[in-house]
Protein backbone atom coordinates (compact mmCIF):
# COMPACT_ATOMS: atom_id res chain seq x y z
CA UNK A 1 0.00 0.00 0.00
CA UNK A 2 1.42 3.86 -0.67
CA UNK A 3 2.43 5.43 2.46
CA UNK A 4 0.18 8.05 3.31
CA UNK A 5 2.22 10.72 2.99
CA UNK A 6 1.44 15.05 2.98
CA UNK A 7 2.67 17.06 0.06
CA UNK A 8 4.80 18.61 2.31
CA UNK A 9 6.52 15.63 3.08
CA UNK A 10 7.01 14.66 -0.25
CA UNK A 11 8.58 17.62 -0.35
CA UNK A 12 10.94 17.69 1.65
CA UNK A 13 12.15 13.80 1.19
CA UNK A 14 13.26 14.59 -2.58
CA UNK A 15 14.62 17.31 -4.00
CA UNK A 16 13.25 20.41 -3.07
CA UNK A 17 13.25 21.78 -6.97
CA UNK A 18 10.67 19.66 -8.98
CA UNK A 19 10.97 17.89 -10.85
CA UNK A 20 9.19 15.36 -8.34
CA UNK A 21 9.29 11.47 -8.85
CA UNK A 22 7.49 8.82 -8.23
CA UNK A 23 7.57 5.15 -8.65
CA UNK A 24 4.05 3.52 -10.00
CA UNK A 25 3.66 -0.14 -9.52
CA UNK A 26 0.23 -1.44 -12.21
CA UNK A 27 -1.82 -4.53 -13.04
CA UNK A 28 -2.45 -4.30 -16.67
CA UNK A 29 -4.69 -7.68 -17.96
CA UNK A 30 -8.10 -8.40 -19.10
CA UNK A 31 -8.43 -6.82 -22.39
CA UNK A 32 -6.07 -4.02 -22.33
CA UNK A 33 -3.39 -6.85 -23.02
CA UNK A 34 -4.03 -6.75 -26.31
CA UNK A 35 -2.60 -2.92 -26.65
CA UNK A 36 0.41 -2.91 -27.71
CA UNK A 37 3.27 -0.46 -26.02
CA UNK A 38 2.88 2.11 -27.92
CA UNK A 39 -0.56 2.76 -27.40
CA UNK A 40 -0.72 1.98 -23.47
CA UNK A 41 1.66 5.29 -23.28
CA UNK A 42 -1.49 7.33 -24.85
CA UNK A 43 -3.55 5.41 -22.39
CA UNK A 44 -0.95 6.53 -19.45
CA UNK A 45 -1.18 10.48 -21.26
CA UNK A 46 -4.85 10.70 -21.45
CA UNK A 47 -5.31 9.22 -17.75
CA UNK A 48 -2.98 11.62 -16.63
CA UNK A 49 -4.92 14.34 -18.42
CA UNK A 50 -8.42 13.17 -16.58
CA UNK A 51 -6.85 13.34 -13.42
CA UNK A 52 -5.61 16.41 -13.44
CA UNK A 53 -2.27 15.66 -12.67
CA UNK A 54 1.05 18.54 -12.77
CA UNK A 55 2.84 15.88 -14.99
CA UNK A 56 6.15 17.32 -15.96
CA UNK A 57 7.25 17.28 -19.81
CA UNK A 58 10.14 16.87 -21.93
CA UNK A 59 11.87 19.52 -23.37
CA UNK A 60 11.98 20.41 -27.35
CA UNK A 61 9.84 20.42 -29.98
CA UNK A 62 7.68 17.62 -29.21
CA UNK A 63 7.26 18.01 -25.49
CA UNK A 64 5.98 14.58 -23.80
CA UNK A 65 5.30 13.30 -20.15
CA UNK A 66 8.74 12.72 -17.95
CA UNK A 67 6.68 8.60 -17.95
CA UNK A 68 9.97 5.98 -18.56
CA UNK A 69 8.64 2.25 -17.99
CA UNK A 70 10.67 0.06 -16.99
CA UNK A 71 10.15 -2.86 -19.70
CA UNK A 72 7.85 -2.89 -22.56
CA UNK A 73 5.29 -5.54 -22.03
CA UNK A 74 4.93 -7.65 -25.54
CA UNK A 75 1.94 -7.73 -27.03
CA UNK A 76 -1.10 -10.50 -25.80
CA UNK A 77 1.29 -10.74 -22.30
CA UNK A 78 -0.54 -9.65 -19.32
CA UNK A 79 1.21 -7.72 -16.05
CA UNK A 80 0.32 -8.75 -12.29
CA UNK A 81 3.48 -5.91 -11.33
CA UNK A 82 4.59 -3.70 -13.77
CA UNK A 83 6.49 -0.50 -12.96
CA UNK A 84 6.84 3.09 -14.46
CA UNK A 85 8.63 6.08 -12.84
CA UNK A 86 6.80 9.48 -13.70
CA UNK A 87 7.77 13.08 -13.32
CA UNK A 88 5.51 16.12 -11.53
CA UNK A 89 5.80 19.59 -11.06
CA UNK A 90 4.46 19.73 -7.67
CA UNK A 91 4.64 17.34 -4.65
CA UNK A 92 1.13 14.89 -4.46
CA UNK A 93 1.24 12.67 -1.15
CA UNK A 94 1.40 8.84 -2.72
CA UNK A 95 -2.11 8.21 -1.26
CA UNK A 96 -3.77 10.85 -3.39
CA UNK A 97 -1.62 10.12 -6.58
CA UNK A 98 -2.86 6.52 -6.40
CA UNK A 99 -6.18 7.49 -5.70
CA UNK A 100 -6.49 9.57 -8.90
CA UNK A 101 -4.82 7.24 -10.65
CA UNK A 102 -7.33 4.58 -10.38
CA UNK A 103 -10.05 6.61 -10.43
CA UNK A 104 -9.15 7.37 -13.94
CA UNK A 105 -8.28 4.56 -15.04
CA UNK A 106 -9.87 2.00 -17.94
CA UNK A 107 -10.86 -1.54 -17.14
CA UNK A 108 -7.96 -4.02 -17.16
CA UNK A 109 -5.59 -1.23 -15.50
CA UNK A 110 -5.30 -1.08 -11.53
CA UNK A 111 -2.99 0.80 -9.73
CA UNK A 112 -1.37 -1.20 -7.36
CA UNK A 113 1.12 0.94 -5.27
CA UNK A 114 3.00 4.44 -5.35
CA UNK A 115 6.45 5.34 -3.82
CA UNK A 116 8.58 8.89 -3.93
CA UNK A 117 11.95 8.41 -5.58
CA UNK A 118 14.84 10.36 -4.03
CA UNK A 119 15.46 12.24 -7.38
CA UNK A 120 15.39 10.26 -10.37
CA UNK A 121 16.57 6.58 -10.66
CA UNK A 122 16.53 4.67 -14.17
CA UNK A 123 14.27 1.37 -13.88
CA UNK A 124 17.28 -1.21 -14.78
CA UNK A 125 15.51 -4.50 -15.19
CA UNK A 126 17.82 -7.47 -13.90
CA UNK A 127 15.36 -10.23 -14.36
CA UNK A 128 11.79 -10.60 -15.26
CA UNK A 129 9.61 -13.30 -13.99
CA UNK A 130 6.72 -15.22 -16.17
CA UNK A 131 3.77 -17.55 -15.64
CA UNK A 132 1.96 -19.79 -17.99
CA UNK A 133 -1.19 -21.38 -17.00
CA UNK A 134 -1.86 -24.46 -19.51
CA UNK A 135 -5.40 -25.58 -20.23
CA UNK A 136 -4.47 -28.79 -19.38
CA UNK A 137 -1.26 -30.31 -17.34
CA UNK A 138 1.30 -32.05 -19.55
CA UNK A 139 2.49 -35.22 -17.54
CA UNK A 140 6.14 -34.91 -18.47
CA UNK A 141 6.99 -31.17 -18.21
CA UNK A 142 8.90 -30.75 -15.25
CA UNK A 143 11.19 -33.41 -17.45
CA UNK A 144 11.23 -31.23 -20.25
CA UNK A 145 12.46 -28.28 -18.06
CA UNK A 146 15.42 -30.00 -16.67
CA UNK A 147 16.01 -31.16 -19.93
CA UNK A 148 16.46 -27.85 -21.07
CA UNK A 149 18.04 -26.66 -18.08
CA UNK A 150 20.81 -29.36 -18.88
CA UNK A 151 21.36 -27.70 -22.41
CA UNK A 152 24.33 -25.57 -23.31
CA UNK A 153 22.62 -24.09 -26.08
CA UNK A 154 19.29 -23.29 -26.87
CA UNK A 155 18.88 -22.05 -30.65
CA UNK A 156 15.23 -20.36 -31.94
CA UNK A 157 14.69 -18.45 -35.32
CA UNK A 158 13.88 -14.96 -34.99
CA UNK A 159 12.19 -12.64 -38.08
CA UNK A 160 12.98 -9.64 -36.87
CA UNK A 161 14.26 -6.75 -37.23
CA UNK A 162 16.12 -9.20 -39.59
CA UNK A 163 15.95 -13.27 -39.81
CA UNK A 164 18.39 -14.54 -37.53
CA UNK A 165 19.09 -17.36 -35.51
CA UNK A 166 19.71 -16.74 -31.52
CA UNK A 167 21.00 -19.00 -28.69
CA UNK A 168 18.66 -17.61 -25.80
CA UNK A 169 19.90 -20.41 -23.17
CA UNK A 170 22.12 -18.21 -21.10
CA UNK A 171 19.54 -15.49 -20.82
CA UNK A 172 17.17 -18.72 -18.83
CA UNK A 173 17.76 -17.90 -15.46
CA UNK A 174 15.25 -20.52 -14.24
CA UNK A 175 12.58 -22.85 -15.32
CA UNK A 176 10.40 -24.68 -13.49
CA UNK A 177 6.87 -26.66 -13.46
CA UNK A 178 4.14 -27.91 -11.75
CA UNK A 179 0.54 -29.14 -12.43
CA UNK A 180 -0.01 -26.96 -15.20
CA UNK A 181 1.83 -23.80 -14.91
CA UNK A 182 5.60 -23.41 -16.29
CA UNK A 183 7.33 -20.55 -13.99
CA UNK A 184 9.57 -18.97 -16.01
CA UNK A 185 12.64 -16.38 -14.80
CA UNK A 186 15.07 -14.40 -17.77
CA UNK A 187 18.08 -12.49 -17.41
CA UNK A 188 17.83 -9.30 -18.81
CA UNK A 189 20.55 -7.15 -20.11
CA UNK A 190 21.37 -3.98 -22.27
CA UNK A 191 21.81 -6.17 -25.45
CA UNK A 192 18.54 -7.72 -25.31
CA UNK A 193 16.81 -10.82 -23.49
CA UNK A 194 15.07 -14.05 -24.29
CA UNK A 195 11.04 -14.40 -24.92
CA UNK A 196 8.80 -16.29 -22.48
CA UNK A 197 7.06 -17.63 -25.48
CA UNK A 198 10.55 -19.00 -27.16
CA UNK A 199 11.20 -20.91 -24.59
CA UNK A 200 7.65 -21.78 -24.25
CA UNK A 201 8.67 -23.04 -27.90
CA UNK A 202 11.00 -24.92 -26.69
CA UNK A 203 9.77 -27.24 -24.15
CA UNK A 204 6.94 -27.72 -26.77
CA UNK A 205 4.39 -25.65 -26.04
CA UNK A 206 4.03 -23.30 -29.24
CA UNK A 207 0.60 -25.07 -29.80
CA UNK A 208 -0.85 -24.17 -26.82
CA UNK A 209 -0.32 -20.53 -26.65
CA UNK A 210 -1.99 -20.90 -30.37
CA UNK A 211 -4.88 -22.78 -28.40
CA UNK A 212 -5.38 -19.66 -26.22
CA UNK A 213 -3.22 -20.41 -23.36
CA UNK A 214 -1.97 -16.93 -21.78
CA UNK A 215 1.39 -15.46 -20.21
CA UNK A 216 1.97 -13.25 -17.72
CA UNK A 217 4.70 -11.38 -16.60
CA UNK A 218 4.29 -12.02 -12.65
CA UNK A 219 7.27 -9.18 -11.33
CA UNK A 220 10.64 -7.04 -12.65
CA UNK A 221 13.29 -7.23 -10.06
CA UNK A 222 15.06 -3.96 -10.55
CA UNK A 223 18.75 -2.97 -9.68
CA UNK A 224 17.96 0.15 -7.56
CA UNK A 225 15.69 -2.05 -5.67
CA UNK A 226 18.10 -4.74 -4.88
CA UNK A 227 20.97 -5.02 -2.13
CA UNK A 228 24.37 -3.81 -3.32
CA UNK A 229 25.98 -7.16 -3.63
CA UNK A 230 23.08 -8.31 -5.96
CA UNK A 231 23.24 -5.90 -8.27
CA UNK A 232 25.58 -7.70 -10.89
CA UNK A 233 24.47 -9.78 -13.98
CA UNK A 234 26.31 -12.72 -14.77
CA UNK A 235 28.49 -12.73 -17.56
CA UNK A 236 26.20 -13.25 -20.35
CA UNK A 237 26.86 -13.35 -24.75
CA UNK A 238 25.10 -10.91 -26.87
CA UNK A 239 22.51 -13.32 -28.30
CA UNK A 240 23.51 -14.49 -31.73
CA UNK A 241 27.44 -14.24 -30.74
CA UNK A 242 27.84 -17.66 -30.26
CA UNK A 243 29.81 -19.72 -32.31
CA UNK A 244 28.35 -23.08 -31.86
CA UNK A 245 25.81 -24.66 -34.57
CA UNK A 246 22.51 -26.62 -32.83
CA UNK A 247 23.97 -29.90 -33.89
CA UNK A 248 26.64 -29.61 -31.16
CA UNK A 249 23.82 -29.99 -28.24
CA UNK A 250 21.52 -33.38 -29.39
CA UNK A 251 19.64 -32.46 -26.32
CA UNK A 252 18.31 -29.07 -27.33
CA UNK A 253 17.51 -30.75 -30.83
CA UNK A 254 15.48 -33.08 -28.56
CA UNK A 255 14.61 -30.85 -26.36
CA UNK A 256 12.59 -28.20 -29.20
CA UNK A 257 11.65 -30.59 -31.77
CA UNK A 258 7.85 -30.53 -31.53
CA UNK A 259 8.35 -26.99 -31.24
CA UNK A 260 10.32 -26.44 -34.68
CA UNK A 261 8.82 -26.47 -38.06
CA UNK A 262 10.92 -29.56 -40.50
CA UNK A 263 9.64 -27.83 -43.35
CA UNK A 264 11.12 -24.73 -43.03
CA UNK A 265 14.82 -24.45 -44.12
CA UNK A 266 17.31 -22.36 -43.22
CA UNK A 267 17.32 -18.26 -45.04
CA UNK A 268 20.30 -18.66 -48.10
CA UNK A 269 21.65 -15.96 -50.06
CA UNK A 270 20.68 -15.92 -53.65
CA UNK A 271 24.02 -15.36 -55.47
CA UNK A 272 27.63 -16.29 -54.15
CA UNK A 273 28.80 -12.79 -53.04
CA UNK A 274 30.05 -11.67 -49.55
CA UNK A 275 27.53 -8.75 -49.66
CA UNK A 276 24.80 -10.22 -50.77
CA UNK A 277 23.66 -12.06 -47.29
CA UNK A 278 23.22 -9.91 -44.29
CA UNK A 279 25.31 -6.95 -45.24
Amino acid sequence: MAADNSPETVASTVSATPPFWFRLRFRKAEGLRLVSHIDLMHVFERLFRRAGLPIAMTRGYHPKPMLVFAQALGLGIAGSNEIADLALNEPLGPSELLDRLNRQAPPGLAFLEVRVLEGRRSPVVRRAFYRCALPAPVVDLPARCQALLSCRHCFVERRRPKPRRVDIRPYLADLAAEAAEVRIALWVTPYGTARPEEVLAALGLAPLLDAGAMLERTGLELMDELPEPQRWLPDLPRLGDSSATQADDPATNHVAAAARDPGRSAPHALIAHPWSFET
